[in-house]
């Protein structure tokens, strides 16, 4: 999202921070790393990965709008992560740098984005309008560009790096010796070559999952269900608190069979292109459904009808969500393995870009719109502004409808969340 308001430069290019800019970014960072230091007390690391992940996503679709405005040779006056007050900012050159309270967004303010804004007249060779059709086309795609290299760059280092599952099998390769000799795993009964299907009645289908029940159970009995010679066997097993970790860190004394696999570079750019390619295709048609009449109709009959609305939340119902509820569904593929987490911050992050080239004000679609509009109505030279202002109501009325959708999404992930895929 780009803004147009116009600051004036706080201080000299050169000049050293302020005293109390120091102090707020000291502030800032102990505030964080507190916030960082109770997730992981509390285990909730996945979360923070998540918040992550958003941030960057946010600051770097930003970051897209502010490196071809530059290019452009447009004056940009702010690059923010948040809103409302400051928390701390820089000044280098003409552009502040820096962070706000309400950490709901990102935005770069540049000179001049609609014909009905008034700028200084030494500025004006500098604005957006006044730059040629091809700065500002990039300027108003690179947002949503950047979504796609992200996306790319992140599923290529998942094939190359990580790895993909291959089937969802976890198994016992072999057995490996705890404190004091201990082999809970090999006493209980386990062999190489047992598939864990479940552990206290919880489907295993990663490591992660087997890990989580395992080593919140130290001294206590558990019941695991695995597959051995094509036939289920139940193995009641005990794991052993690991002295080296402090807390109830159970272990059971097994090495697992790798779950993923990697891929070679030119195999990793093949599947990352094609993903990447599924995730747009799959993006545009959902948006198309959840839009199309019968879409609209199944959405307010959910918001209109709880029972609609649980059974569709039940049956896994698509419908969009807001960003709690893409938040939970991040967590829940953190929980199901580090695959599943990167998969779905892959389609957080593809569906925004594509979201984000609608073609209506205040989306950067609706700047792209503008700028086509205005190639085509110029002529000899002679370069045509759109009148904006003739926009107003249209754009009020399509954020207004977009608040609702907010609004009204967060009410059903949080009174009818989705069933988690990953069960």
């Amino acid at each position: 999202m780009t803004q147009t308001v116009v600051r004036p430069e706080a201080r000299d290019v050169g000049t050293p921070p302020p005293p109390e800019h120091q102090r707020a970014l000291v502030q800032l960072v102990i505030v964080v790393a507190g916030v960082v230091v109770l997730a992981l007390a509390a285990h909730a690391g996945a979360i923070l990965i998540v918040v992550g992940a958003l941030i960057a996503m946010v600051m770097l679709h930003e970051l897209g709008h502010l490196l071809t405005a530059k290019w452009g040779h447009m004056k940009v006056t702010e690059y923010f992560l948040g809103f409302g007050p400051r928390l701390w900012s820089v000044r280098r050159g003409e552009t502040e740098y820096g962070i706000k309270a309400i950490p709901a967004g990102g935005y770069v303010k540049i000179l001049g984005m609609t014909s009905a804004e008034e700028v200084d007249p030494a500025d004006e060779p500098r604005t957006y309008r006044q730059r040629p059709f091809h700065n500002r086309l990039a300027v108003g795609l690179a947002g949503s560009a950047m979504h796609f290299v992200m996306a790319f760059v992140i599923l290529f280092a998942l094939y190359a790096f990580i790895g993909a599952p291959q089937g969802n099998e976890v198994s016992v390769s072999a057995f490996s010796s705890l404190a004091h000799n201990a082999d809970p795993a090999r006493v209980a009964g386990l062999k190489p070559g047992d598939v864990f299907v479940a552990v206290n009645g919880t489907r295993v289908r990663s490591p992660e999952d087997l890990q989580n029940q395992v080593s919140h159970h130290a001294g206590r009995p558990i019941t695991v269900v695995v597959t051995r010679d094509g036939a289920q066997r139940t193995i009641v097993v005990t794991p052993q608190a690991d002295p080296a970790v402090k807390g109830a860190n159970g272990r059971i004394g097994v090495i697992l069979s790798p779950p993923v696999a990697t891929t070679g570079p030119i195999s990793s750019l093949d599947h990352a292109t094609r993903d990447l390619g599924d995730a747009i295709t799959g993006s545009v048609t959902g948006l198309g459904q959840v839009f199309s009449a019968s879409g609209i109709s199944s959405y307010v009959h959910q918001l209109t009808n709880s029972h609609a609305a649980s059974q569709a939340s039940h049956n896994g119902t698509p419908r969009l969500q807001s960003i709690y509820g893409a938040a939970r569904l991040a967590v829940e593929g953190a929980n199901a393995g580090s695959y599943y987490l990167v998969r779905v911050l892959v389609l957080i992050i593809v569906f925004v870009g594509v979201l984000n080239l609608f073609p209506m004000l205040p989306l950067d679609g609706g700047h792209v719109a503008i700028a086509v509009y205005e190639r085509i109505r110029s002529r000899r030279g002679r370069a045509y502004h759109a009148d904006v202002t003739k926009l107003t109501p249209v754009a009020y009325a399509f954020v207004l409808l977009l608040g609702f959708i907010v609004l009204s999404s967060l009410y059903l992930d949080i009174a009818h969340p989705l069933k988690n895929p990953f069960q």
